[in-house]
Formats: C-alpha cells, sequence, structure tokens
C-alpha cells in the first residue's frame, strides 16, 4: 500500500493517526488481499484501489460519526463480509465498541484472525444471521453494501438502542430505497461523503425510529 498516500487521504478527511494506526491499516489491507485469493472477500485485487475504494472509503465516515458520538458508543456492522468499515472504525475510534456480524463463516474466520492480528480489543464477531440476535442493543447500526434500506431496518430493528440510529452507507443516493421505507422510520439525514483520491458518489443516510 502507498504509505504516503494513505497518511495524505487521512489528512485531508482532517483526521489524526498515530504511526500504531497507519501500521494496523496497512496490515489490515495486507491481510484482506492475502484471503481474498481464496475466500473472495472483495471483488477488488488492486492494491491502490483497495486503498482508494474500501480503507479511504470506510475512513470518510469517521468525522461524521465522531461529530454525532464523541465518546464511546456500541456498533453493531451488519453483514461485515471483508470488515469494511468496522475493521478501519475499530483502528480508528478505539473508543467505540465494534460488533461485527455475517453469515459466511470462513469471512467470520477472517475477521476473527483480524481481530487477533491487529490487536483490537474494541472488536468482535458473531456468525449469525442478524434477525436471530436476542437481548442486545445497539447505539449505532451500520451497513456497507448490505441490503436496500428497507431491509436493513427491517432485520434489525429490534437491536437498537432507545435514541439509537441506522447508519448506511451507500453509492449514489437511494432515492428508491428511501422512498421504500416503512412508516416507523424517518431519515434524518443524508451525508454527502468526499473519500479522497476517488472520483464516484459516497452516501451515508442516518435513520432512526419515530416516536
Amino acid at each position: 500500500m502507498n504509505t504516503s498516500l494513505l497518511k495524505k487521504g487521512i489528512h485531508q478527511l482532517g483526521l489524526e493517526c498515530s504511526e500504531e494506526q497507519i501500521v494496523a491499516l496497512e496490515r489490515y489491507s495486507q491481510l484482506l488481499l492475502k484471503w481474498n485469493k481464496v475466500y473472495n472477500l472483495t471483488s477488488i485485487r488492486n492494491p491502490d484501489e483497495v486503498l482508494t475504494h474500501h480503507i479511504l472509503d470506510s475512513l470518510s465516515i469517521i468525522p461524521i460519526y465522531r461529530s454525532l458520538y464523541p465518546g464511546s458508543i456500541s456498533i453493531m456492522d451488519v453483514g461485515s463480509g471483508g470488515g469494511l468499515p468496522a475493521i478501519p472504525l475499530a483502528i480508528m475510534c478505539p473508543e467505540y465498541q465494534v460488533t461485527m456480524v455475517d453469515t459466511v463463516g470462513k469471512k467470520c474466520a477472517f475477521l476473527t484472525q483480524c481481530i487477533v492480528e491487529l490487536g483490537l480489543k474494541n472488536a468482535k464477531v458473531l456468525n449469525t444471521r442478524v434477525e436471530n440476535i436476542k437481548n442486545k442493543t445497539y447505539d449505532v447500526l451500520s451497513s456497507r453494501a448490505f441490503a436496500s434500506l428497507s431491509l436493513f431496518v427491517q432485520l434489525t430493528n429490534h437491536l437498537l438502542t432507545d435514541g439509537g440510529v441506522w447508519l448506511a452507507m451507500k453509492g449514489v443516493m437511494p432515492e428508491q430505497e428511501i422512498a421504500e421505507l416503512q412508516s416507523i422510520v424517518k431519515v434524518e439525514k443524508i451525508y454527502e461523503l468526499d473519500v479522497p483520491f476517488l472520483n464516484e458518489n459516497r452516501h451515508l443516510v442516518k435513520m432512526a425510529l419515530i416516536g
């Protein structure tokens, strides 16, 4: 990975980053590319594109998260797959408790290996269907290319704390998905993400229960 480009991108996002966090992001990228050869975690196989389309793409949401939640919160990342945005989020924000959920055992094995190798004490993995998780609630339910907004809400609304929100990463503005949302949900804000060195549309949709 191009370390100088990574540091420049982090600076453009207005984030501060220790050398240990830089090393962890690089190591995560290496693990992603290595495991991808066997487990097909992502269609992207070029290290430069991993930097822009995955790492910096995931880091672009952190300024928004920190403006909303400057302290400790619990996050459940649904359909984590290769760990995006959950692993970069856990690396950069040790104050957040990040739980990753995926139904595919091999992907969960990869995520577990990342947690061990990167020493992420604030992250854990659940290998299950999100709708089967009971007696747990989270401040933020996050996703990146997991499902439609409507299905995301439907499968996870039982996991939201009082006052909690959904934060869903999307590409182009998901106008049709927003129109299909249930009446129990309101879209509180749509953030346009500016990902360094990536000339593509990216949005973060913030949703909450009505009432």
